[in-house]
């Protein structure tokens, strides 16, 4: 188990001197790499849990990286058509590499599967990510020499860099709950951005070029006849789920009792020749909870079922590990649950868990209800709160009381930083967003919230525990296919996720295709009056935030106790508050 790390510098044993500070060890060669090569500024940090190897090479370039691909078999016929026939076995990386190399952008959006990955390019180092960003990457300069990681503790620990705390992330946390673009919480280090390559130039120039987005291709808003589209998408769906089993080995998948999840559960059952086990989360039966729709599920499709439940005593116990297990900070109160069920995967011997993500920000669940409601009451004229500014607002963060919980001097600190609408305009105002508002919305939360709050924290918590979370509804075929229904065929009338649930429906029960969105209830306010109350006050008004001075000692107390307000919105945003402060902690900051 390693992380990627790289180094451009103008020498190797400055290179060799900066990947060892940041922790990293030359790689281990494999594949087709020379034995008497050398792979100067490529390293991997053993320390760290993720899916890194390497170096590899191919047609003059080396490379190191965290790739997994799902179809192999289609990328070795495109480089057999380009005159390339990659040794037998070579790893995933290779093959990825080889891609690059013969077909450049092109065979790199061919590709499907989870990929982070440095390349050695004569003067410069490419770093390419997938097409979602199941994978993370970042880079920073430094001492005349640039540096990338797919561990952010990595660049963290560079002496060269000498970073502190981005403030302009930490409002943009405070006000999605995750940071949503390229900005990281170290200032002056950068996240590469799902379906990009970025080139890093010795001269300290920066260039970007995206290989793959997403793109709206609908013919005709409201076809009389939708089966075309409920066709081709169960295709895709069998396909996506099909290509992430793993060959002649069990596969876990996590299963809420929701739409998206219980339809993984059922493809994967139908596909397999393994034992799928199925993994369910409580937090006890006087809260509302989906366990009777995801025992149904696992009973309909012949599941090895477990309920794991979750007391508050545990989260308080793991909070900090979880915090510190993450590049980013994530105000996710399932985030703990969410390590335990990946231990009890592991535990159980499994190396591949599945999940149901990407149903909501492909094809369109409740949370775009706000939106669609301000785009009714907006004023034609072009008064009123701006589209951007309405979607900051309808996360129901902390976007509204920063002039009340950040301190004066971050606030004044704060004055010419960009404003956080920047990561959101150009999916909603900009000269190329999509034509159709539902579209703009599912490609505002694909590439956000999908990037860089879903798939990461899935990404970092499975691979803590040595197994790969794989997300079939991210699937870029799947993805494409999305973009390309019809949105009233994804919003039909009041159901949502027409479409997605339409091609599945003779898979499933009835009665969970055709029930409502609830969800789970996570009981933070529970949690922060019971065993999190003295932590929570301890950290964030212990003398180490007060050192920090971000946060307004009497504004936490006041949201502590529960003033202000008769809805329960004060604890997820303590959550949040305490979230980040236990992540700086863990990175020192």
């Amino acid at each position: 188990m390693a992380r990627l790390c790289a180094c451009l510098a103008p020498d190797t044993e400055r290179a060799r001197g900066h990947l060892a500070a940041m922790g990293a060890t030359p790689g281990r060669p494999v594949g087709a790499f020379p034995a008497d090569a050398m792979a100067p500024g490529l390293g991997l940090v053993v320390s760290e849990p993720g899916h890194a190897d390497g170096p590899f090479a191919a047609h003059g370039l080396t490379g190191v990286g965290e790739v997994t691909v799902h179809n192999r078999a289609e990328l070795c016929a495109a480089l057999a058509a380009a005159g390339d026939v990659p040794p037998p076995g070579c790893s995933d990386g290779e093959l990825l590499l080889r891609c690059w190399a013969r077909l450049g952008e092109a065979g790199v959006a061919l590709a499907e599967g989870m990929f982070a990955l440095a390349v050695r390019d004569g003067a410069d180092l490419l770093l390419i990510r997938d097409h979602v960003g199941a994978r993370t990457l970042f880079y920073a300069r430094a001492d005349g020499c640039w540096a990338a990681s797919s561990s952010l503790r990595a660049l963290r620990r560079w002496p060269a860099l000498g970073t502190g705390v981005n403030l302009a992330a930490v409002r943009s946390f405070l006000t999605f709950a995750y940071l949503p673009g390229d900005e990281t919480l170290l200032r002056d280090v950068h996240e590469v951005l799902p379906g990009r390559v970025v080139r890093l130039s010795a001269s300290g120039a920066v260039t970007e070029r995206v290989y793959w987005e997403p793109r709206e291709r609908v013919a005709d808003p409201e076809p009389a006849d939708p089966s075309e589209y409920v066709l081709a998408l169960r295709a895709a769906l069998e396909e996506a789920t099909a290509r992430r089993l793993p060959a002649g080995e069990a596969v876990g998948v996590l299963l809420s009792g929701g739409i998206d999840s219980s339809l993984v559960t059922a493809l994967a059952a139908k596909a397999h020749d393994q034992p799928v086990h199925t993994y369910s989360i409580s937090f006890g039966d006087e809260l509302p909870h989906e366990l009777g729709y995801s025992g149904l599920v696992a009973a309909h499709c012949h599941t090895r079922h477990r309920v794991l439940t979750v007391s508050g005593d545990a989260v308080a116990a793991r909070l900090a590990d979880a915090a510190a297990l993450l590049d980013s900070p994530v105000g996710d109160p399932l985030t703990v649950p969410n390590l335990m069920l990946a231990e009890a995967v592991a535990g159980d011997g499994l190396r591949v868990v599945l999940n149901g993500e990407g149903g909501d920000p492909v094809f369109g669940g409740p949370k775009n209800l706000p939106m669609l409601v301000h785009e009714m009451h907006r004023d034609p004229l072009g008064g009123g709160e701006d589209r951007a500014t309405a979607y900051l607002r309808s996360y129901r963060k902390c976007w509204s009381d920063l002039p009340e919980l950040l301190t004066a001097d971050a606030l004044r600190a704060l004055v010419d930083a960009p404003a956080p609408q920047r990561f959101v305009e150009p999916y909603l105002t900009g000269p190329g967003r999509m034509e159709y508002l539902l579209n703009q919305l599912l490609h505002c939360n694909l590439r956000t919230k999908g990037a860089h709050h879903i798939l990461t924290k899935v990404e970092r918590l499975t691979a803590s525990q040595g197994i790969q979370g794989r997300a079939p509804l991210f699937d870029r075929r799947v993805v494409d296919h999305a973009f390309a229904t019809p949105p009233r065929l994804k919003l039909r009338g009041t159901v949502e996720k027409w479409v997605l649930k339409e091609a599945v429906r003779d898979l499933l029960p009835a009665t969970v295709v055709d029930r409502p969105k609830s969800g789970m209830r996570v009981p933070v306010q529970q949690w922060l009056s019971g065993p999190l109350r003295e932590l929570g006050g301890d950290l964030l008004l212990g003398s180490a935030a007060r050192r920090r001075g971000l946060f307004r000692p009497e504004t936490v107390r006041a949201w502590m106790r529960g003033d202000g307000t008769l809805l329960p919105r004060q604890g997820g945003k303590v959550w949040l508050a305490l979230t980040l402060e236990l992540w700086l902690r863990s990175y020192e900051l």
